[in-house]
């Protein structure tokens, strides 16, 4: 993966260390950064400018914003997307990660300032990704978060490949609650069915703690399902067990 940022050191300190740092150091991943600074043309490399009809802040140059992606373009394979990381674009979530972690390779752009020039936008973009309806300093942060969520899809980044298949969202639902020793803490124990051994229950259980707590927390995420007999059955008996009313 290739960001374009005014902070490289930002993404990189960050590119050190957790799963995006094993993955890079597997040679499973890279992530490089190209600074806009390094193509401006004066003595001062700037890249921004007062914003036409006024008002606050200033505007990120076009130029080069430009020649930084297509200094990052040329280093991966033909046709990869340039993706801005803006509050104007659709939400990131697990489906968009799964479709980045088939790609060979991703251009992401972090903005800064008051924005980006649309010219840039509309020539050299192709896709703007949010992480949600808040506005953070710069777009570094929800590039790492993009680049972090893609790592952990990548074949061989994780230690056990399951671990990615029982994330939160990668099924449509919000994981299942997780516990380990000791068995019992302030009177509060491990459920039972977790201790039983028997892993046709074991999966049963998370299941239902699957559905019921997306039912309960996220419940746009449950409109978007087609829930199978089994599920609904699952669900119904959550919903009987936490007494929180009617699932449908």
């Amino acid at each position: 993966m290739q960001i374009v940022s005014l902070f490289p050191e930002m993404i990189q300190t960050v590119a050190n260390f957790g799963v995006v740092g094993r993955a890079a150091g597997r040679g499973l991943l890279s992530v490089a950064c190209v600074n806009p600074r390094d193509f401006a043309t004066d003595a001062h490399r700037t890249v921004d400018d007062r914003p036409y009809g006024g008002g606050p802040g200033m505007v990120m140059k076009f130029a080069p914003l430009a020649e930084a992606i297509d200094a990052a373009k040329a280093s991966l394979p033909a046709n990869c997307p340039v993706v801005c990381l803006s509050p104007q674009g659709k939400v990131f979530d697990q489906a968009v990660a799964k479709r980045f972690a088939a790609l060979p390779g991703l251009v992401l752009l972090a903005g800064r300032y008051e924005g980006i020039d649309e010219r840039l936008v509309e020539s050299y973009v192709d896709e703007e990704l949010s992480l949600g309806d808040f506005v953070l300093s710069g777009g570094e942060i929800a590039a790492m978060a993009v680049v972090d969520a893609v790592a952990r899809l990548l074949p061989g980044v994780l230690g056990d490949a399951e671990s990615a298949l029982q994330d939160s969202f990668m099924n449509g639902l919000l994981d299942c609650p997780h516990y380990t020793r000791p068995e019992e803490i302030d009177g509060r124990k491990v459920p039972a069915a977790l201790l039983s051994g028997d892993h046709a229950r074991i999966a049963r259980w998370r299941q239902k703690e699957a559905l019921g707590r997306t039912y309960m927390r996220r419940p746009e995420l449950m409109e978007k399902l087609n829930l199978d007999d089994e599920q609904r059955k699952l669900l119904d008996e959550y919903v009987r067990e936490h007494s929180i009313g009617e699932s449908t």
